[in-house]
């Protein structure tokens, strides 16, 4: 029988593993529903669920590089959890591989970019979130989830970050938005344009080499994804997301998929959250073959 808390297809070692997971067992800086420190095994239980063929392209999960590095200890402060994240995450990129980080509330997200290397091919960050995550601190701390978007730019830079889906910002971060020039689309503009168009538009913004791609479940409407700490609605739905991630997948450096709260709901968000972290594995397989 499979492990429960081993995702699924996750085979190689990590010396051969091009694809390597790492869970973040955090939620401490969580400011309406608690619960995403479950998020990561919950997530590798559903995995179990798929099959490792991918129908699209022909490719089985089963005979691709990839590796579950478990979880990450549990800690007091959010300063001490990036310290740990950015120590697991340095080697992976040194070593030319693709992490996925599994959370763990959003202030999981901006220590897996920090630790991308200043000499590397240059980084630019698709933040999808159903909030801006703009403030420069939350309740005193600058390691809330809260703040997340605006740690990511001290990292990369406000022309290397675009936040997608985004229909819930405070006046002061639009104040700050407007300083500092971070650009967005909101999840109304995808409504109303197609997430063809909204994907690409985001995409050609981001003029880096490679993509990390930040992705908060509550991006995604709940009505698909309602097991998340923040639930907003008129949201992302989850076909949405899969086009997005299918067509950054040929630059896609590093993803993390954070926020998901398992005991909102009897499953159905993990299991997005797997297929979701499956389809980005998959799509940039195919994506690296073809090149």
């Amino acid at each position: 029988m499979p492990h429960p808390t081993t995702f699924a297809d996750a085979s190689a070692s990590l010396q051969q593993a091009e694809y390597v997971l790492l869970g973040v067992p955090f939620d401490r800086t969580t400011s309406f529903r608690p619960g995403a420190r479950f998020g990561p095994d919950s997530i590798r239980q559903h995995s179990w669920n798929f099959e490792s063929y991918d129908l699209e392209t022909g490719l089985s999960l089963g005979d691709l590089a990839i590796h579950d590095l478990g979880n990450t200890d549990e800690f007091g402060t959010a300063s001490e959890m990036a310290d740990s994240v950015r120590e697991e995450i340095r080697p992976l990129y040194a070593a030319g591989k693709v992490p996925i980080v599994l959370g763990g509330d959003h202030a999981c997200s901006p220590p897996a970019v920090e630790a991308y290397p200043d000499d590397a091919p240059s980084l630019g960050v698709l933040y999808l979130d159903a909030h801006m995550d703009f403030r420069s601190n939350y309740l005193g701390d600058r390691r809330s989830h809260a703040c997340s978007a605006r740690r990511i730019l001290e990292k990369v830079g406000a022309r290397n970050i675009v936040v997608l889906g985004v229909r819930s910002v405070s006046a002061g971060e639009m104040e700050d938005l407007r300083s500092l020039g971070m650009s967005y689309i909101t999840a109304h503009e995808v409504a109303q344009e197609g997430i063809e168009s909204a994907a690409q538009r985001a995409l050609n913004m981001l003029k880096t080499e490679r993509i990390y791609i930040s992705l908060d479940i509550d991006a995604i409407d709940p009505a698909y994804a309602g097991a998340t700490g923040t639930p907003e609605p008129f949201g992302l739905t989850p076909r949405d997301v899969k086009h997005v991630f299918d067509t950054a997948a040929p630059r896609l450096a590093g993803l993390d998929i954070m926020e998901v709260s398992p005991h909102y709901d009897t499953g159905n968000t993990s299991a997005l959250a797997a297929r979701l972290a499956r389809e980005a594995i998959v799509r940039r397989a195919a994506a690296v073959g073809r090149q």
